[in-house]
C-alpha cells in the first residue's frame, strides 16, 4: 500500500475550561487524493486544519505529513515543512495589498529562496492556469472577491506542494463567483497530483470532493455517497 500523504491516529483536542471538541480522531489522506470535511458550527474543523499544519497541538495523539511525525519537529523543523510541502488557502484570501499579484502568487517561492525573474515567471504561469493571465503587474485593490481568491489559490500551489488545506475558501463569495472558484480549484487540484483537505459548510462545495468525512465529537464519520 502506498504511504499517506497524510496520517492522523488517535488524535483529541480539548478547549481552554476543558471542553473536548474530538477525540479518537483518525483519517488517512492517500496522494492524490481530495476530501472535504463538514460539521456543524464549534466542532473544531477550523482547529483540526491548525493542528494539521502544526500550528497548534493535540492533546494526544499523532499528525505525520509525507512521514514526518509532527511530533518530533522543533518549531524550525515544522515550519520548513509547511513552507516546502503544505499549501493554504483561506477563507478571507490573505492576498497582500501591497504586492503585485505576480508578488503574491510568488511569495512562496520566495520563501524558499528562489527569487527574480525565475519566481515571477513561474507565478506568470500560475496566474494563466487560474484565468488571471497578463494581470502579474496589477494590485489586489482590482481585483473582485472571486479573483482574488484565484491568487490566493494559485499562490498555494505554486511551490508544488503535497497536500493543501483550505478553511472555507469560498465562504466570502457569492453563489455564482463561489461556484467558478471551486472549478478553478478542484481542476488545479487534480491536475497538479496534491492531496486537498478542504473545510467547509456548503454542500455545492464538499461536492467537488472525493469523499466527504463528517467532524463531530467522535472523530471524522465518512458519509454514503
Amino acid at each position: 500500500m502506498t504511504a499517506p500523504i497524510l496520517q492522523i491516529t488517535d488524535l483529541t483536542k480539548s478547549v481552554p475550561g476543558g471542553r473536548v471538541l474530538f477525540e479518537g480522531l483518525d483519517l488517512r489522506l492517500a496522494a492524490g487524493e481530495f476530501v472535504a470535511i463538514m460539521g456543524e458550527s464549534g466542532v473544531g474543523k477550523s482547529t483540526l486544519l491548525n493542528l494539521i499544519a502544526g500550528l497548534d497541538q493535540a492533546d494526544q495523539g499523532a499528525i505525520s505529513i509525507d512521514g514526518a511525525d509532527l511530533a518530533g519537529l522543533d518549531d524550525d523543523r515544522r515550519t520548513l515543512l509547511r513552507r516546502d510541502r503544505v499549501g493554504f488557502v483561506f477563507q478571507a484570501f490573505h492576498v497582500l495589498p501591497h504586492l503585485t499579484l505576480g508578488q503574491n502568487v510568488a511569495l512562496p517561492l520566495a520563501l524558499q529562496g528562489q527569487r527574480g525573474d525565475r519566481a515571477l515567471e513561474r507565478a506568470e504561469q500560475m496566474l494563466a492556469a487560474v484565468g488571471l493571465a497578463g494581470r502579474a503587474n496589477d494590485y489586489p485593490r482590482q481585483l473582485s472577491g472571486g479573483e482574488m481568491q484565484r491568487v490566493a489559490i494559485a499562490r498555494a500551489l505554486i511551490h508544488q506542494p503535497g497536500l493543501v488545506l483550505a478553511d472555507e475558501p469560498t465562504g466570502n463569495l457569492d453563489p455564482e463567483t463561489a461556484n467558478r472558484v471551486l472549478e478553478v480549484f478542484a481542476r488545479q487540484i487534480r491536475g497538479s497530483g496534491a492531496s486537498a483537505v478542504l473545510v467547509t459548510h456548503s454542500e455545492v462545495a464538499a461536492a467537488a470532493a472525493d469523499r466527504i468525512l463528517i467532524l463531530g465529537r467522535n472523530g471524522l464519520v465518512e458519509r454514503a455517497a
